[in-house]
């Protein structure tokens, strides 16, 4: 069965003056329009194409591809705002249609929002920002340190809210954020914590001993391709220890702390030093 909002492969089964027609199976012949046919094909061909309905609701396929599919959330910009909504572009000819029922907040000709696409009862695509609506509450699939994939959606009182690779929404928290952040980002991080009533923290930085021993690791590494000597201390401002390693100036105390302790360095008063020569 294919799929509206998605890519599909389907059968050429015959071709015509204004384009091809592939086999959409219960949905009947879909056409394939002349301006989007590959240089060469043949009948019986499978192509991929994305299908979706046409200015008249009427399902057509093009080898164009959107920025993103049904059923998944994207960074897009309002491209025309009309009494009946807005509209997006998501990389096709036919924008993307957002109903003023399903704008959290008016949306305006030029911004760009973090939405949901989704089929409604019609069969048409469309977009929402109302986008808990949209998000899994099932957390069984995560874990406490796992990775994942982040969009950075919406800013809030205590930080960011965030899409959860695709599919949850989770926070990262203000005091837990060292670098420059803007919604539409796309980042990796980390699920800090699963909470009570289901809701997830995030993080940007391995939470836990594992992430204090890879900068250990790195720190480490690092100094000996620096003739053993780096100009940065705990007492140096977090914007620089950030930049140079991409975490916490608190990370960073606990990691060259763990070098200390192995008597692996010697922290001076203008830097760090190797107390040895690595074999």
């Amino acid at each position: 069965m294919i799929e509206i909002g998605k890519k599909n492969k389907l059968k050429i089964v015959k071709e015509v003056d204004f384009g091809i027609y592939l086999d959409g199976e219960d949905m009947g012949e879909v056409l394939l329009p002349l301006r989007y046919l590959p240089e060469s094909y043949e009948i019986d061909d499978m192509l991929d194409v994305f299908i979706y309905l046409d200015s008249e609701d009427r399902i057509i396929a093009t080898t164009e591809e959107p920025y993103a599919e049904a059923e998944s959330f994207a960074f897009l910009k309002v491209v025309d705002v009309n009494p009946i909504g807005a509209f997006l572009d998501w990389g096709l000819a036919k924008d993307l249609f957002v109903p003023f029922r399903e704008q959290k907040e008016k949306m305006l000709k030029g911004k760009s929002y973090v939405v949901f696409i989704y089929i409604d009862s019609s069969n048409r695509i469309a977009a929402s920002s109302n986008l808990d609506r949209f998000a899994d509450v099932d957390t069984s699939c995560f874990e406490d340190n796992q990775g994942v994939d982040l969009l950075i959606c919406n800013q809030t009182d205590i930080g960011y809210k965030a899409v959860v690779n695709n599919s949850h929404l989770g926070v990262l928290y203000s005091n837990e954020i060292f670098q420059k952040i803007e919604i539409g980002d796309k980042l990796k991080g980390f699920i800090k914590k699963i909470r009570d009533d289901g809701k997830i923290d995030l993080c940007l930085e391995r939470p836990g001993p594992a992430k204090v021993n890879d900068l250990s690791r790195e720190i480490f590494n690092l100094l000996t391709k620096e003739e053993g000597f780096l100009s940065v201390t705990d007492k140096s401002p977090p914007e620089e220890i950030y930049s140079l390693f991409g975490v916490s100036k608190k990370t960073y105390k606990k990691a060259i702390g763990s070098l200390y302790k192995k008597r692996l360095i010697n922290i001076e008063k203008d830097g760090i030093r190797l107390s040895k020569k690595p074999q």
